[in-house]
């Protein structure tokens, strides 16, 4: 198979991690790069092209697929005017602002039989795929709730994330992917119902804090959510809190972190009903939450995976040629844009909005 010649437009934060990974990756030559800001350009590697214009970018005979990866509100008009250049293209997250701008963008590339998809790596995250394999199992018997979260410490959101106007805020940066993991986790349950939290906590124009609470059919309940500026005297190195929590009724799985440490926690017996006997606590009597006896808890280790974001081009060169599908699908990618839309009218509102 001949090399897949991939061009970005976009040199910012994920420009650059782009660059990274893709030099190094077999079967994929990397091109160059475009960018609106000619001095984002200015640190790209030796070799690559630094096109002038993303015109001209997108007239290059030398180009099969365009990555893209400018600000979020560019996304619809760029998909656009790659798939009328006949160029094949990977788009970053969100796809769109909306879900009715990314039916345009596939009424397009439809139309111009060019191959569309969706940068959503983070299904390929290694906390994810230990908590959905953990799913997958039915490890933890009847699962009815699962928890996927984010936190920052130091209130920072950087450059264009925090203009309104650029596709900026919180549900837009990490909340498609969070909504994402979650819906990718059980891919057939149906959402009966939504309700969220979204505010501006200390950015002017866009979010900063979002709770979504997602019921499904499957009668889980799935609860998202980040904060950006959740302060904590950590370590200089702990700048953020990730977390994974599951629960069924066979036990309780937790995985934190990127790099990801967690355990299976089980009772060796079914739990019963207490007797009328309290048990006293440092904070005052109790029954329900008083400590287990000892050996009535124990622990397992969550299952060890292999998986990570180089995995999403890997699947992309095969995919790219027939041999399998895409990692992400357009319909999926929609799904997560109404969960979005939904959340909004929910934050707006105050009410839990019904959805599938």
């Amino acid at each position: 198979m001949e090399d897949i010649r991939i061009a970005v437009i976009g040199h910012g934060f994920m420009g650059h991690e782009h660059e990274t990974m893709l030099s190094q990756m077999e079967g994929i030559r990397l091109v160059g790069f475009s960018d609106r800001d000619p001095k984002q350009l200015d640190d790209v590697r030796e070799g690559l092209k630094r096109y002038e214009s993303n015109k001209v970018l997108l007239s290059d005979p030398e180009v099969d697929v365009v990555l893209i990866a400018a600000n979020n509100n560019q996304h619809h008009d760029l998909v656009i005017q790659a798939a009328e250049a006949g160029k094949n293209i990977i788009c970053e997250k969100p796809a769109a602002m909306s879900p009715e701008e990314l039916d345009d963008m596939v009424r397009v590339t439809n139309e111009c039989g060019v191959k569309f998809t969706v940068h959503h790596q983070r299904r390929l995250d290694q906390d994810f795929r230990i908590m959905k394999e953990i799913f997958d199992q039915k490890a933890l018997g009847d699962v009815y709730m699962m928890k996927n979260s984010l936190y920052g410490f130091n209130g920072n959101m950087h450059d264009w994330h925090v203009y309104i106007s650029e596709g900026g805020g919180m549900l837009y940066d990490w909340g498609v992917h969070l909504i994402d993991q979650i819906l990718f986790m059980m891919p057939e349950a149906k959402i009966t119902s939504i309700y969220a939290d979204v505010r501006n906590v200390i950015n002017f124009e866009v979010d900063d804090y979002f709770k979504i609470l997602l019921r499904f059919d499957n009668h889980v309940m799935a609860e998202v959510e980040l904060g950006t500026y959740l302060l904590a005297d950590k370590p200089q190195d702990k700048w953020f809190e990730r977390h994974w929590i599951m629960s069924g009724n066979k036990g309780t799985a937790y995985v934190d972190g990127f790099e990801p440490e967690g355990k299976i926690v089980r009772t060796t017996e079914l739990l019963t009903n207490v007797r009328g006997s309290r048990t006293m606590t440092a904070a005052g009597p109790t029954r329900s939450f008083g400590p287990p006896a000892p050996g009535k808890i124990i622990t397992e280790d969550v299952p060890k995976v292999n998986t990570c974001h180089r995995d999403y081009f890997e699947n992309y060169k095969k995919a790219y040629y027939g041999k399998e599908d895409f990692l992400v699908k357009i319909p999926e990618t929609r799904r997560v844009l109404a969960v979005m839309d939904a959340v909004r009218k929910s934050a707006e509102t105050g009410k839990s909005v019904d959805f599938e």
